[in-house]
């Protein structure tokens, strides 16, 4: 899978960020989009080739396999990167739609399009939520799907076609299970970041508004 749209994406959104902004799309990029591509996916890649289970019954594995995991992990991280990165689009619409009207009236309309005011901080502040949201509905996901983020050794299966309990097994879990761990670890640091900038901009501007207000009552 190319994964040079989303890059472009977060090398589009860092123009128009904050600092704690700028430090979520390294986050994003470098501990989270890297590890999939380089470690990842290479991880996950056979894990259903490498599935087995003590009987050759068959069909038996596919059906046991289906069961623990219903979606593979990778597919399901690699759609949380995607849906976390897209609300961010809203900001670089918003920033086109300045910069294009700027166009058709053929004067500066704005001091600078990309500066995070007016409509443009409701949108801003609009994908924030979107984004930490979308981290959280992910993170649960991944909790209810599997049971934790735990990956066991062994599982036991009784679903037909098999005959009887017959045992599974899982490859690398310990390798798969630390992978998990960094998963949930840099979504709960997106979310920290997230919700850092979210506050930071409401009290930001909400100070703004306020001094403006006191300037006026005072002229």
């Amino acid at each position: 899978m190319s994964w040079a749209f989303l890059r472009d994406l977060l090398s589009g959104v860092n123009k128009y960020s904050t600092g704690i902004g700028r430090i979520w799309v390294a986050v994003v990029f470098m501990f989270r989009l890297l590890v999939y591509v380089a470690a990842a996916e290479n991880i996950w890649k056979h894990e259903h080739d490498e599935f087995e289970c003590n009987i050759k019954q068959p069909g038996c594995e596919n059906v046991c396999f289906d069961h623990f995991f219903p979606v593979s992990h990778i597919r399901l991280w690699a759609l949380q990167l995607i849906m976390v990165s897209t609300p961010s689009l809203l900001v670089v619409f918003h920033v086109a739609y300045r910069e294009n009207r700027q166009k058709q009236h053929n004067q500066k309309l704005y001091r600078n399009p990309g500066k995070i005011d007016g409509g443009l901080l409701y949108t801003y502040l609009i994908s924030l939520i979107l984004k930490t949201g979308l981290e959280i509905v992910f993170l649960v996901l991944f909790y209810k799907l599997y049971n934790g983020f735990k990956i066991p050794h062994l599982v036991k299966c009784d679903i037909k076609p098999c005959p009887n309990t017959v045992d599974c097994y899982i490859s690398k879990p310990t390798e798969k299970m630390i992978f998990l761990y960094f998963l949930a670890a840099t979504s709960c640091l997106c979310i920290v970041l997230n919700l850092s900038e979210l506050s930071y901009l409401i009290f930001k501007y909400s100070i703004k508004c306020y001094l403006k207000r006191h300037m006026k009552k005072q002229q």
